[in-house]
């Protein structure tokens, strides 16, 4: 797999490996079906592994032209046609896994490809079913795929937007990947540069000097911010952000939903308490998922068993949010049973918690004064809902997508974060000049180790199994 040269100054390259605990697998031949579930025009049964020129003659009766479509029969162990339908053998190292690779397109109906998949199992001993994930773990472990690339091929998949999709299209295109090499040459290049003054200290040049190395630094420093600043906004992009409508009973948290999401999601009455457990919509503002969750009504008096187990969930997921809508009744606003709610739910609300005030009703009371920093709408007519939607967005930290962004992953973000403060210690040690050159070469080399993590250079098993278990089958 990818090792750990840490006493090398050089690029690590990725090598596959036999005895790792995640590779031990690696070398068995594999099936699956790799087309959604239920029935379509089209399905396919996927197959990678070694020399699966037998495989071929059993199903197809023939041999196949490398990468060639080729319309043929499928047949059974009896001789009896299947199905016909087009037939793709991809030669290693010449396919998505590395290995060889055999695509079976028949017609998308669940029983018939379920019979080509045992088929298959049947006419090539040895052949197993593949775990989820498995052919792109193959990719990344063949070479044919960094970490971050096999990553966007799940994102890709799984994008919920228009701006995720093209941001993790230019990932698994290689775009992410390109700019972490390029920060990590920059890393390995000064340690070179405070390697080179380690081994000759009785020479008269002073190579950190000589190649500016704290100005190197302090540019390295800026493009990590510049990094970051696009990682958190791509993995905004991916990961979106969970937005709780939180108040009282009738404020319009329920409206406010279905104004939001376009759609009747939640029933709407001004019986308080008519909304008793979570219900939640994922719309999207510029390209941002917003996971949004209407819970029932926060009050201390309710007599209804099942509506106070519906509050004590929406307090649970008020703790969990990235930002709380603060809902307020501008028509109640200055009634003191009222006014004792709002206090008692805002003394309630998680410390360091990103609340909004949002103060609806705005057609009912169309003159209100609003205090500074709340929203006033109206959640029935639509008015200020753009105002609340771009507030949300600048809430959660998103500026307007640059052209080329690239979707990230929140490992993405800590590993930056990791690399930033390892090239900061270093900085402060290279002010210290030969003092601390040993402490400053430490850093630089977690640095590097951090940028690999990003790409997949240094991993672990437990990572790779982790990331790849949540793949689907197929792919």
């Amino acid at each position: 797999m990818r090792a750990d040269p840490d006493s090398s100054l050089s690029q690590s390259t990725s090598t596959t490996a036999s005895g790792s605990s995640v590779l031990g697998r690696h070398h068995d031949t594999i099936a699956a079906i790799a087309t959604a579930p239920g029935r379509g025009a089209v399905g396919i049964v996927r197959v990678s592994g070694r020399n699966l020129a037998p495989l071929i003659k059993a199903l197809c009766g023939r041999s196949l032209a490398p990468r060639q479509a080729t319309l043929l029969p499928f047949t059974g162990s009896d001789g009896q046609v299947l199905d016909r339908g087009l037939a793709i053998h991809f030669p290693a190292p010449h396919s998505y896994t590395g290995e060889d690779v055999l695509e079976l397109q028949a017609h998308g109906g669940p029983v018939l490809l379920q019979l080509l998949l045992a088929r298959c199992l049947q006419a090539m001993p040895g052949l197993r079913l593949a775990e989820p994930g498995e052919f792109t773990e193959r990719a990344f472990l063949n070479d044919k795929l960094d970490l971050a690339q096999a990553e966007a091929v799940a994102d890709l998949i799984d994008a919920s937007t228009e701006a995720a999709a093209r941001s993790a299209a230019r990932s698994l295109s290689g775009g992410f990947s390109a700019e972490v090499a390029a920060l990590s040459e920059r890393t390995v290049k000064l340690r070179m540069l405070v390697e080179a003054t380690l081994d000759f200290p009785e020479e008269e040049i002073d190579f950190l000097e000589k190649a500016n190395a704290r100005g190197q630094l302090q540019n390295l420093l800026a493009t990590l911010e510049t990094a970051l600043a696009r990682a958190r906004q791509g993995a905004l992009l991916r990961e979106g952000l969970r937005v709780v409508l939180a108040g009282q009973p009738n404020v319009g948290k329920s409206s406010l939903l279905n104004a939001l999401a376009g759609a009747e999601l939640a029933i709407v009455t001004p019986i308080p308490g008519t909304t008793r457990d979570k219900v939640s919509e994922t719309v999207q503002i510029e390209g941002v998922p917003l996971h949004i969750s209407d819970t029932a009504g926060l009050r201390d008096d309710s007599a209804d068993e099942v509506e106070r187990i519906g509050i004590q969930r929406s307090w649970a997921a008020i703790a969990d949010a990235d930002a709380v809508v603060f809902l307020h009744d501008l028509s109640r606003a200055g009634l003191a049973h009222y006014d004792a709610g709002e206090a008692a739910i805002a003394s309630r609300l998680p410390p360091g918690a990103k609340v909004l005030h949002v103060f609806n009703k705005l057609d009912v009371v169309p003159d209100a004064v609003m205090p500074e920093g709340g929203i006033a709408l109206s959640a029935r007519t639509g008015l200020g809902l753009d105002t609340l939607r771009l507030a949300l967005l600048k809430h959660a930290g998103w500026q307007v997508a640059p052209e080329g962004l690239y979707i990230a992953r929140a490992r993405h973000v800590n590993a930056l974060q990791r690399t930033r403060s390892h090239v900061q210690l270093a900085a402060e040690y290279a002010a210290q000049r030969d003092q601390a050159l040993d402490l400053m070469a430490e850093e630089l080399r977690l640095a590097h180790r951090a940028l690999g993590e990003i790409t997949g250079e240094f991993s672990n098993d437990d990572l790779l199994g982790e990331i790849f278990s949540r793949f689907c089958i197929g792919k």
